[in-house]
């Protein structure tokens, strides 16, 4: 049996050798573990205790149903191209990374997500450094990858890739219907899901995401005010975190609060508190126009050190507006 020891002791020279190794370029020596099933299948379904469903829509679920395999294979081959495109960022130079994300099939948050993606991309120079996931904008089958919630958590995470966290800055738009929970993804009878504050700002954590203009358009979306705002984080909400925002129906190009904030105050040479100001009096301006509609509070949260990444990027803003597009979204009130 001699030839077994000597096998032995090389083996353990080996198993020495790579410890030795693996400690020297900082991998883990602790043996891996797999996956395991701890908590059971969440209660996603009705007549399941409201603990353990409130605990599952604060993880963020997300379901999709019946998808056909040419389309999931289709999807990832547009994800793919869309996330290939997304350019380095400059040493030395405060630059913006836009995402911009419709998380609802109706048209209307199609639209307003790719007119969004043109009007940030221009106004923080950001063209080769932005990617919208977006469903169609009602002339025909979306060319962008999906928005859901899985595409934009990749999106994040390539954009944390390239740009340099130290200096570089997100700006996420976020374009759909919200809940009391979250924001919610609704792909017509396919997808399904939730975003809620606890799962976005885990996700910005885990990306070491800090300089952020985080601008969600949905209702309720105040809900993420608290969770979110932080020192470096310029932060507008569509709505209080108790109130619907307007103007969602399918067949129009605007909601309220896109109109308001994307197609006109930030298509103007103004300061970004001063955008934010201009699209809090438009809507409700506009919302006074109805005795039916209970004003929708938008919130704003600008943190004290936010300044140091958006000087740079407003010294570069473009001095001249862009026209507005599309048909107003107040136009709601007389049927045009």
């Amino acid at each position: 049996m001699r030839w077994w020891g000597k096998v032995a002791r090389t083996a353990s020279v080996l198993a020495v050798s790579l410890a030795v190794t693996a400690s020297a370029t900082g991998q883990s020596t602790t043996p891996y573990k797999a996956p395991e099933h701890v908590g059971g299948w969440p209660g996603l379904v009705s007549g399941t205790n409201e603990a353990e469903a409130t605990a599952s829509l604060d993880l963020g679920p997300e379901l999709e149903r019946d998808r056909s395999p040419k389309w999931l294979l289709d999807e990832q081959r547009k994800l793919d191209k869309a996330l290939a495109a997304l350019g380095p960022q400059k040493p030395g130079v405060v630059d913006a990374y836009v995402v911009v994300v419709g998380l609802d099939s109706d048209p209307i948050f199609g639209r307003e997500a790719r007119e969004a993606g043109k009007v940030l991309s221009r106004r923080y120079n950001a063209a080769g450094r932005t990617i919208v996931l977006a469903g169609t904008d009602g002339s025909g089958p979306s060319a962008l990858p999906n928005g859901s919630p899985r595409n934009l958590g990749v999106a994040l995470a390539r954009v944390a890739e390239l740009m340099d966290k130290k200096q570089d800055v997100l700006v996420l738009y976020t374009a759909g219907h919200g809940a009391k929970v979250g924001l919610a993804y609704h792909d017509a009878d396919d997808g399904f899901g939730i975003i809620p504050p606890a799962r976005m700002a885990r996700m910005f954590d885990e990306l070491g995401i800090e300089n952020r203009l985080l601008i969600l358009s949905a209702c309720f979306s105040g809900i993420f005010v608290p969770t979110l705002s932080s020192d470096t984080t310029a932060l507008f909400t569509a709505a209080s975190a108790d109130r619907t925002s307007f103007g969602c129906q399918s067949d129009r190009d605007w909601t309220f609060y896109g109109d308001a904030m994307i197609n006109n105050a930030l298509r103007q040479p103004v300061p970004l508190a001063k955008a934010g100001e201009n699209a809090l009096a438009l809507i409700a301006k506009w919302e006074a126009m109805s005795s039916d509609i209970i004003p929708s509070q938008p919130q704003i949260s600008i943190g004290s050190k936010v300044s140091t990444w958006l000087a740079p990027l407003e010294a570069k803003m473009p001095k001249t507006a862009t026209p507005l597009v599309g048909r107003p979204a107040i136009t709601i009130f007389d049927g045009k």
